[in-house]
């Protein structure tokens, strides 16, 4: 089949395109920045086009002369993201129908079906409503907790078990939860591809296993080997305040943990398996919670983490400045440039900043940096917890830490963009060259476009500090190189 990827640079979309090809399918992703995807090792496999389900022509084309759609967008991050999913939503069904496609696949969220949804799942369950309604049929999987390396449920329950050997918890940790390993979730998506014409219709899709949130913490402490856990549920804590102490406790944010919050609220539990009738279980069965916990901690052990909840991050705004821009591009430019010369050579001097961040730290004050980190958490930011998915290389788009790897040359330069609460935009560029008497030219450039008063102040205020914060780590850096050499 001819299949087009919306969201192939989230979590689910970019371990499901290696799936889609090695199922045999022609596959072509959009993107509405193409150069976030140039690292994947399935990039040249794939026809790679520029578009974004809110504007309906770059909707259009992405869609012209394929057969089956799948949409893996949601907008967690915006405020108003219910009317951004369902705008999304309208323009790719009727896209779809203008195209004759034959199937939208969307993947979205298991919820009851009485009662008050939260908020997001309720936009989830509007999204798969529009595709049923529309010419094309429509395939939607409801999944409850995903569970996975790197996916942002996993990591809520393995940093609240790993961190907290005794916890107060809200009541619904004793609510029924059926969980998936991805690797399910990957083989139903795939499946779907081929399903029977006319089948148009909502599956709920889950694991072998129906647990309370209390269970999977417990089993997940078994399984990588930690003390009982000791948790006193009490009736105060509303999901608003769960939220926020997951933001503090975990890597995954505030703005993240309030919809995964919110739909533990509910029951989850599959009302039917007809999802089996078309995609049958494999010969050992679909992987039970203890299982995909031990896949899971095998991968992250091995550094073999395809892609994270945190990949999917909000692209740069090409009407606002780049790092790229010359000061007369306009507007105010802040900038702080530093470089060192270093004996050690260049290849020496690229490993360590290729490994800069996450458990390698920044080489500058470490404690100024968590102070940072926390308060950026507190605010509802990403904070320093995301890390880094391998200790030893980078890619385009991937996390790092509260940056974003916007650009990054091998051998030469890493241009970061800042992903943390500011008063405006922030860059920082690391870059290495050979000088000329065989030893290495170190440059450092941080980039800061202020926005109002606010970003003015900010920038004069934490100027004092850029000795001991960037020049600290010029010097960190290099000397870091030399006793490598």
């Amino acid at each position: 089949m001819r299949c087009v990827v919306f969201g192939a640079s989230g979590y689910i979309g970019g371990r499901l395109v290696p799936d889609l090809l090695e199922a045999g399918h022609q596959v072509r992703v959009v993107a509405r920045d193409p150069a976030k995807l140039r690292d994947r090792p399935w990039r040249d496999d794939v026809e790679v086009v520029r578009g974004d389900v809110l504007d309906a022509e770059s909707t259009g084309r992405a869609v012209a002369d394929q057969q089956v759609a799948y949409y893996l967008v949601h907008s967690l991050h915006s405020t108003d993201f219910a009317d951004q999913d369902r705008r999304a939503a309208t323009n790719l069904s009727a896209a779809a129908g203008h195209a004759g496609l034959a199937r939208i696949v969307y993947l979205g969220g298991l919820h009851p079906d009485t009662g008050e949804l939260s908020p997001h799942l309720a936009s989830r369950k509007e999204v798969g409503d529009i595709f049923l309604a529309g010419p094309a049929d429509a395939v939607v999987l409801q999944a409850a907790v995903i569970l996975g390396s790197g996916s942002a449920s996993f990591e809520m329950l393995r940093h609240l078990t790993e961190r907290l050997p005794a916890m107060v918890t809200p009541h619904w940790v004793h609510n029924r939860i059926q969980p998936i390993a991805i690797r399910d979730v990957l083989r139903y998506l795939v499946g779907a591809a081929t399903f029977p014409a006319g089948v148009n219709r909502t599956f709920d899709i889950g694991g072998p296993d129906v647990l309370t949130y209390l269970d999977m913490m417990r089993r997940y402490a078994v399984v990588a080997g930690l003390p009982r856990r000791f948790v006193v549920p009490v009736p105060v804590l509303t999901p608003w305040l769960s939220a926020q102490w997951v933001n503090l406790v975990t890597p995954v944010p505030r703005s993240i943990a309030v919809p995964l919050i919110a739909s533990l609220i509910h029951e989850v539990v599959c009302q039917e398996d007809d999802i089996l009738e078309l995609v049958p279980d494999p010969p050992e069965g679909r992987l039970h919670f203890e299982q995909a916990v031990e896949l899971a901690l095998t991968r992250i052990s091995q550094y073999q983490v395809s892609t994270r909840w945190s990949d999917a991050g909000s692209p740069p705004d090409p009407s606002e400045p780049s790092a790229a821009d010359p000061a007369w591009a306009g507007g105010t430019v802040y900038e702080d440039r530093r470089e060192r010369h270093t004996t050690a050579p260049p290849e020496q001097v690229w490993r360590v900043v290729e490994g800069i961040g996450g458990e390698h730290g920044w080489y500058s004050f470490p404690l100024a940096w968590a102070v940072r980190g926390w308060a950026d958490r507190v605010s509802g930011g990403v904070g320093l917890g995301r890390g880094r998915r391998d200790p030893y290389r980078l890619h385009t788009g991937e996390a790092l830490d509260w940056w974003r790897v916007e650009e990054i040359e091998p051998g030469h330069r890493l241009l970061l963009r800042a992903e943390m609460k500011l008063p405006g935009r922030a860059w920082l560029e690391l870059s290495v060259s050979p000088d000329g008497d065989g030893g290495t030219r170190y440059r450092q450039r941080a980039v800061f476009h202020p926005h109002g008063f606010a970003g003015h102040a900010y920038w004069k205020l934490i100027a004092p500090f850029h000795d001991l914060v960037f020049g600290g780590m010029v010097a960190n850096v290099t000397g870091a190189a030399e006793r490598r050499n």
